[in-house]
Order: C-alpha cells, then sequence, then structure tokens
C-alpha cells in the first residue's frame, strides 16, 4: 500500500525524534519510509548561573513543548490533520553533563551542561585511576568534583542522568539510556556493552562501598540499552508533558534516549566498523567506528559508543569555522563599500573554490582560528592569528586555503594518532556540517587532511532529531530482526552512498606540510594569548 503523509499521521504511523541541541530543539516526524514528513522547532540559549552553565527545568520543558505545539501547527497547515496517536518517539539530546535527583525526583543543583570545565581535577584522577581518558565534560567527572568539592547535595543523590535520560525518564518512568550516551557518564566495555565493572568498583571503592553517601554508583546511574531494545511506552503524564493540548495518545513506545553523536552517526550511515562522521561548524568533531579498543588512552581522543554498543574514537576540536566566517565577513564589507549586491552564497562559493587554485601547502602561509581555547593542542584560551613571513606566496588563494586549512588542522592532528599510530583504517567517512555547503571544496580540503575518501550525503543536513526518529523506526519496523548497520543500509539509506570524493597525493602532501608547519609554529599562538593588551 502507498501511504501519503496525511494518512500515515492520522493512522498513527508516523514516527517523532525530539533532539535537544545547544541553541535548538528540534522535532521531526518521518513516515513509513522513513523519510521526514514534519518538523518544529524552539530556539533556545544557556544560562552562565554562579559560573556555571545551565538550561532551567522551565526552559527545558517550556522548550519541548513549544517545538511540539510548533510541529503540530506545521503539520496542521500542511496536512489538515492533528497529531494524536504515533508509532514510536525517540530522544536525543547533547550529551555528557550533570544532572542529580533525590528520592522525591527534584533536582539537587542546576543541570550542569558538558560546555562546564571546572571538573578538571576529578577528570585527571579518574583518568589515572581508571587508565582510561576521561574528559571534563563527562558525568562521572562532574560527579566526583562533586564529591571532592564536598557539594552538600551528594549524599541525597538517587539518580544521576544525562538530559537525553531525564526527558524520557519523565515521559515513560523509566530510568534508562541507551548505550552511545552512557558512554559519556562512565566508559563503556564493549564486551558487554555496558558500564565496565572494574571501573565502577575503582569508583565505588573511593566512597568507601557508598558507606560515605548511602549509594553505590550502579544505584544512582541509568540501565544502560542498546539499540532496538525495550526502553518503556509513554505514560498519561509524559503525553500531557509533551503536548498541552492533551490530543496525544499514551502507550507509544520509546527508543533507547541517545545523545546527539550517536544520532549524528544514525543520520550520517556510520554505525559500522570502519565507518565514520565528521561534523564541521561552528566546532567539529570526527567520530570513526573501531574494530577494537585502542592499544592505550590518549588525551586528544575520546572513547564513546555507537547507539549499538560498537566503541567509537572521538576527536572534538572546541574551533572550526568561525574565524573562516570571520573573514569572509570583511570581504562582504569590501563588496558593500563597492556598492556591490551580496549573495553571501555566491561570496562562500567565489572564495571557497578560489582557495583550491592555492598552493597545496598555502605558500607557507598559516592560520589559528583559536577563538576559544583547544585543548587537543594544549590551550585553555585562544587567540585567533594569521601568520607569514616575508618569504611566504601571499596571495587570496592561499589565505582563503590557509583558514580552510585551519578549521580542520586541530581534528588532523587527533586524527593522526588513530591513523597513524594506531593503524586504524576506515572504509568510508561521511562529511556533515556548514563546512561541507559549498559543493565539493571542504569535501576536498577534509580528504587531504584525512588522507581518506569522503562522502557526503543530500540527508547529512537532517541532523541529530532525524537520527532519534530513525532509532525510534528501528525499535518498531525491524521485522527482519537486522542489525542496527544493516537496517540502515537497506532501510534507509539504499541506494544514497552521497558523493564522494577521494585524496589527490599532492594535496595530501600539501596538508602535510602545512599542518607540520602550524605545529611547529604553535609558540607563536603560544605568545599572543600570554599578551594580554592594554
Amino acid at each position: 500500500m502507498k501511504w501519503d503523509a496525511k494518512s500515515t499521521i492520522e493512522t498513527g504511523k508516523a514516527i517523532l525524534g525530539i533532539e535537544f541541541g545547544s541553541t535548538r530543539i528540534k522535532a521531526v516526524l518521518i513516515d513509513q519510509e522513513n523519510k521526514p514528513i514534519a518538523q518544529g522547532s524552539h530556539t533556545w540559549e544557556n544560562q552562565l548561573v554562579d559560573g556555571l552553565w545551565t538550561y532551567s527545568m522551565d526552559a527545558i520543558w517550556y522548550g519541548l513543548q513549544d517545538c511540539y505545539t510548533d510541529l503540530r501547527r506545521n503539520v496542521r497547515k500542511a496536512y489538515d490533520v492533528e497529531i494524536e496517536a504515533l508509532a514510536a518517539i525517540g530522544v536525543s539530546a547533547m550529551m555528557h553533563g550533570y544532572m542529580a535527583f533525590n528520592e522525591k525526583e527534584e533536582i539537587l543543583v542546576p543541570f550542569r551542561t558538558w560546555r562546564n570545565t571546572n571538573t578538571g581535577q576529578a577528570a585527571a584522577e579518574l583518568s589515572e585511576l581508571f587508565v582510561y581518558n576521561i574528559p571534563l565534560r563527562w558525568s562521572i567527572s562532574h560527579l566526583y568534583q562533586a564529591i571532592l568539592n564536598e557539594e552538600e547535595h551528594v549524599k541525597d543523590i538517587a539518580y544521576l542522568t544525562t538530559l537525553a535520560g531525564y526527558i524520557h525518564w519523565q515521559l515513560t518512568g523509566q530510568k534508562v539510556l541507551g548505550v552511545g550516551d552512557a558512554s559519556g557518564m562512565l566508559p563503556i566495555d564493549p564486551a558487554t556493552k555496558d558500564y565496565y565493572s572494574s571501573m565502577v568498583e575503582k569508583f565505588d571503592g573511593l566512597t568507601e562501598g557508598g558507606k560515605r553517601f548511602g549509594w553505590k554508583l550502579l544505584d544512582i546511574l541509568p540501565q544502560v540499552l542498546s539499540a532496538g531494545q525495550d526502553a518503556g511506552t509513554l505514560t498519561a503524564e509524559g503525553a500531557k508533558k509533551i503536548d498541552t493540548s492533551g490530543l496525544l495518545k499514551p502507550g507509544v513506545p520509546l527508543c533507547p534516549p541517545e545523545g546527539d553523536a550517536g544520532t549524528g552517526m544514525v543520520a550520517t550511515n556510520a554505525v559500522k566498523q570502519r565507518t565514520g562522521n565528521v561534523s564541521a561548524g561552528t566546532s567539529s568533531f570526527s567520530m570513526i567506528v573501531l574494530e577494537k579498543d585502542l592499544s592505550k588512552p590518549y588525551e586528544a581522543i575520546d572513547m564513546v559508543t555507537t547507539p549499538d554498543g560498537s566503541p567509537v574514537a572521538m576527536v572534538h576540536c572546541n574551533n572550526c569555522t568561525s574565524d573562516l566566517n570571520a573573514w569572509i565577513g570583511l570581504f562582504k564589507e569590501y563588496q558593500e563599500l563597492l556598492g556591490i549586491p551580496v549573495d553571501m552564497n555566491v561570496v562562500y562559493e567565489k572564495l571557497y573554490n578560489h582557495a583550491l587554485t592555492g598552493d597545496a601547502d598555502c605558500g607557507g602561509v598559516l592560520s589559528y582560528n583559536y577563538i576559544s581555547g583547544e585543548p587537543i593542542t594544549g590551550f585553555s584560551e585562544g587567540r585567533p592569528l594569521f601568520v607569514r613571513s616575508a618569504g611566504d606566496k601571499f596571495n587570496l588563494a592561499n589565505f582563503m586555503r590557509a583558514h580552510l586549512n585551519a578549521s580542520i588542522g586541530v581534528l588532523k592532528i587527533g586524527n593522526d594518532i588513530l591513523f597513524n599510530d594506531e593503524k586504524v583504517t576506515v572504509d568510508r567517512i561521511t562529511g556533515h556540517g556548514g563546512l561541507f555547503k559549498t559543493k565539493n571544496v571542504g569535501q576536498r580540503v577534509l580528504a587531504a587532511a584525512l588522507n581518506s575518501p569522503i562522502s557526503v550525503m543530500e540527508t547529512a543536513g537532517e541532523g541529530g532529531a532525524w537520527g532519534i526518529a530513525l532509532l525510534g523506526s528501528y525499535l518498531v519496523n525491524n521485522e527482519k530482526n537486522q542489525p542496527l548497520d544493516a537496517f540502515l543500509d537497506e532501510q534507509v539509506f539504499a541506494g544514497d552512498a552521497g558523493t564522494e570524493i577521494a585524496p589527490t597525493a599532492e594535496d595530501v602532501e600539501g596538508f602535510n606540510t602545512y599542518i607540520e608547519n602550524y605545529k611547529a609554529a604553535l609558540p607563536i599562538e603560544e605568545a599572543a594569548v600570554k599578551f594580554k593588551g592594554n
């Protein structure tokens, strides 16, 4: 039977994916063929309260309800129908962070997001204790830092979760978390697809087996679930928390809640071992799905998992296109001074494509795009810099190419550890995000940086809300009982491998020369950070 969008919604066959991003909450409704048929969104911002980044509980629930109301409005406008029943729901959110609740389900301290960096002592001590890289933003770092700080609330913790885990709990009553998001709370053992038991024991040793606070670690953490597992159903109270109109019926199955990194992997069909994806926008990160754990921990690499539990090496960079965009803003101003009408798409297209006519090594000129600090290269704060010597080939093409290279330079440094030191092999890497909007350019630069073919798919722009909707579909539409990678290959991305660009030897050699110059000149960035000016 051929379904149209209206009948899909009317008969309760549509699937809802909701993702809480750092600046936008987005809802996507998909049909039985896993294609988006409606969207809704809500814009929000974090607040700095008592020195910590947070979102209030009111902002979380108002944001969800306003996003869903926007979705309902768009559905009515497009199809003249109301959403009353759904086939499945999935909830996703920015990973990590700290949401601690007492027995009465009251939050004990304001939600501490992934963005907070006050956990340095805890992360360092836990990394040494676990012999595993524990990043500042992980939930276990936040918990241990609260213990080190002797915060009063710690003894009252009954449940600790992430934002996605919290929303899911309130909608279903189930204290569970998808394995990908859980891997940002405490490391996951690939053999068991659950928290490392040795690390749980070591952490409990720090709290004297629960004697100090009245709880052991597993008492307060969510149960770990893999993609496709039963994660509960929408309660009557939960339905009201989403839909203030009261039209949405309870009883809808929910897939395990996931983090935004996991949903990005799903949305780019990069959950299979030996695949990966690169997200490149305001910040950048790469996710490479491994065949086995790395030989040792690296400070530049975070170990997380796919939504079905495979180990993933994540390289996260704080800076990507912001400095590049600022320079392009200067060219826009110049064009306006000349009285020429400005079309920013044309400005980007002309400058990006002109960059490719420059020297492969950028003629010796360098750019550092450090709007903020960059931990991988050892900077807690940054200064954007453009650097050249009198003998360099300074022209517009090299200038632009240097800034494109800089946008993924730190990403290359992190991934060189994987490909050169750990001998990790990949068959396909998919790029998504603003850097790839101008056709072929960002793709070619990234291919040179990683010395790997890079694919870009039309659907990659659909984002994490679509990714979590696909995990909802995997829960209820996986009639062949396929593993997640096969389900995505056959049911979602069949025939869509994207457009692939392979690196050229000249581009790879040029980028390698650029990055060696870049690393050698890092003391210039260091001096700039120390200089405070007047």
